[in-house]
């Protein structure tokens, strides 16, 4: 069947054929806030719930069962039941795509087909019959041979969110020092070292960006509100673009010398501005107590 949900399951199963889009779906689930479990032994579903505190937290969790190794369907099917008995809401969703598209992705990415036959063809067939019982009873298919990852998220959101809603972006943004080195995992860098440096103002040296007198030495050097300034409203440009294109989560660097007073000043001026933008936001500063 292939309808929409009622209310948000605490318990999904993922699964569905090889190329068919588990993985984008697993992704997509954690950005909803399910804990995400990929290639999960069915045998430890029930375990995996009582791990994560289910349903006490809470939490929803959602697991990721493919075909590597053979698929067990009673067994997972009995862990289903057995989870619905004690009052937890579980559902299934099988994810898949038309023969040719998913030939057609494997010859893309150029990577073997898990089961792993002579041809990827044969791996489809072989793949079919092995999930057919599983497809035939899952509570939502979802055939991807026509959707971009985008659409996917649209789709998986409307079902599998609380309330039916996108999230708000998340936007972590991290202070630190280049003699450091810099960060590698992030998205923008900006270095705020044209800004005059407190370290040679000999009462604020000891302190940190975070301390009122250095945080507003800083702000009040020339340049230092404009900078702010354009760098949020690069953000308010931003932002919405990445989330059409499905990105949900954005990180910022703001780098100085050291990482002590200038970047830190003006990572937590601008997380206060970016909070205004309908996204969540965290600060950090990593190089402080260096």
């Amino acid at each position: 069947m292939d309808s929409a949900a009622t209310e948000a399951p605490q318990v999904l199963v993922v699964t569905g054929m090889s190329g068919a889009g588990r993985s984008s779906a697993a992704k997509i689930l954690e950005d909803l806030e399910y804990t995400v479990i990929d290639n999960l032994p069915p045998a430890l579903l029930g375990l995996s719930v009582r791990e994560h505190d289910i349903p006490e937290s809470s939490k929803r969790l959602a697991v990721v069962i493919d075909s590597r190794g053979g698929l067990p369907v009673q067994e997972l099917q009995d862990a289903m039941v057995a989870l619905d008995r004690e009052g937890v809401p579980t559902r299934t969703v099988f994810l898949d795509a038309d023969d040719g598209v998913i030939v057609a992705r494997y010859e893309e990415n150029r990577r073997p087909h898990p089961l792993g036959l002579d041809t990827i063809s044969e791996s489809i067939t072989a793949e079919r019959a092995l999930l057919a019982e599983l497809r035939a009873n899952a509570d939502v298919i979802v055939d991807t041979s026509r959707l971009n990852v985008h659409e996917l998220r649209s789709r998986l959101t409307t079902q599998f969110s609380e309330d039916g809603e996108v999230r708000p972006m998340r936007v972590s943004i991290r202070s630190f020092g280049f003699k450091h080195g810099s960060p590698r995992d992030v998205d923008l860098l900006f270095d705020v070292r044209f800004l005059p440096n407190p370290h040679w103002v000999p009462e604020l040296r000891d302190l940190r960006g975070v301390d009122e007198p250095v945080s507003q030495y800083v702000l009040g050097t020339d340049g230092a509100e404009e900078f702010v300034d354009r760098v949020d409203e690069l953000l308010e440009f931003l932002i919405p673009k990445y989330q059409v294109e499905g990105k949900s989560y954005l990180s910022i660097g703001i780098g100085c010398t050291g990482g002590h007073h200038r970047s830190v000043a003006i990572a937590e001026e601008l997380s206060r501005r970016v909070s205004q933008h309908d996204v969540s936001t965290a600060v950090r500063h990593r190089d402080i107590d260096r």
